[in-house]
């Protein structure tokens, strides 16, 4: 194949996958994902870098904004969307942004991400500034419409990032606040980065808004505290992590939680401190959202008949 991009690269072990079983084609593929961890582990550092700027962005009141095509547009669509149920976050805190705009994500719009200038409109239309960092993931290293829209990022005052899969050219580096390559080499079947780009693109997503929530106080301890018991899921979940962190009874976490209006981190916040609902929510604020760096009060608050928990 006549082209420098390793994802548009023959791969040497899957020349003849056309004559394998399912078994032997299933094999070989796995065999090839083995790859894709270690590629990723490489760029442990950057992707560190990365959720440093997604967590200055948030201190900021800015936005994490990810802005892709195709399976790399898809994907981080699903990251952003992760976002709200898991950490309790504002859908607007982490956005998607995909080249033919949200009907891409269900049918293909394969031309749409040829286009700069509509990279360019859709930074524009969500009046990115100064305090955002944009994202941009393109497998290949080359989608016009990333491109265009990373660069009028640039032009607006935002920080900026690219993940890609293939070696990353000079001007990339000198361009971007970050750059993330992990070279996972040619696909299975050549050009398909669906494959393992696209199992290392999740990966890194992951790891970046990861990394982010939890330095930016969305977690304690390995428990996503700082979410909302909106349906019946996350009412079980809710109710578990206050029994499992604080002793309790399925009975007393489902008070507790109905005091906290269903948010598992306020609810923590009122038996650390001894305190209502209002004031563990102004607490937790002036904590920075940290479950931590509260004072625990709560075992001198029920020792002296004070500040009980469940109170307003």
């Amino acid at each position: 194949m006549l082209d420098d991009r390793l994802t548009e690269q023959r791969n040497p072990a899957s020349e003849g996958v056309d004559r394998l079983s399912s078994l032997e084609i299933v094999r070989l593929i796995n065999r090839e994902d083995a790859r894709v961890a270690p590629a990723v582990e490489r760029e442990a550092a950057a992707i560190a870098r990365a959720a440093d700027l997604a967590v200055a962005a948030f201190r900021g009141g800015g936005r994490l904004i990810y802005v892709g095509a195709g399976t790399s547009g898809r994907l981080g669509v699903l990251d952003a969307a992760e976002m709200p149920p898991t950490y309790g976050t504002d859908p607007d805190m982490v956005q998607g942004v995909i080249a033919g705009g949200f009907g891409a994500l269900v049918r293909s719009r394969e031309g749409a991400e040829d286009r700069p200038g509509d990279g360019a409109a859709a930074i524009d239309d969500r009046g990115v500034g100064a305090p955002d960092f944009v994202f941009g993931i393109a497998a290949s290293g080359t989608t016009p419409y990333v491109h265009g829209a990373l660069a009028r990022a640039r032009e607006r005052g935002a920080r900026t990032g690219l993940l890609l899969c293939t070696p990353p050219k000079r001007e990339l580096l000198d361009a971007h606040d970050v750059v993330i390559a992990p070279l996972t080499g040619p696909e299975v079947v050549t050009g398909s980065t669906r494959m393992k780009a696209g199992t290392a693109t999740k990966m890194v997503l992951n790891a970046i808004t990861t990394a982010a929530m939890v330095r930016f106080g969305k977690v304690h301890g390995n428990l996503m505290v700082d979410l909302r018991a909106t349906c019946a899921k996350l009412r079980d979940r809710g109710e578990r992590i206050l029994m499992a962190t604080l002793g309790l009874g399925r009975g007393e976490a489902r008070a507790l939680l109905d005091e906290a209006g269903g948010h598992v981190k306020t609810a923590l916040a009122m038996r650390r401190l001894g305190a209502g609902a209002d004031e563990a929510a102004a607490e937790l604020a002036r904590a920075g959202g940290a479950i931590a760096a509260l004072p625990d009060r709560g075992a001198d608050a029920a020792e002296t008949g004070g500040g009980r928990a469940g109170s307003r």
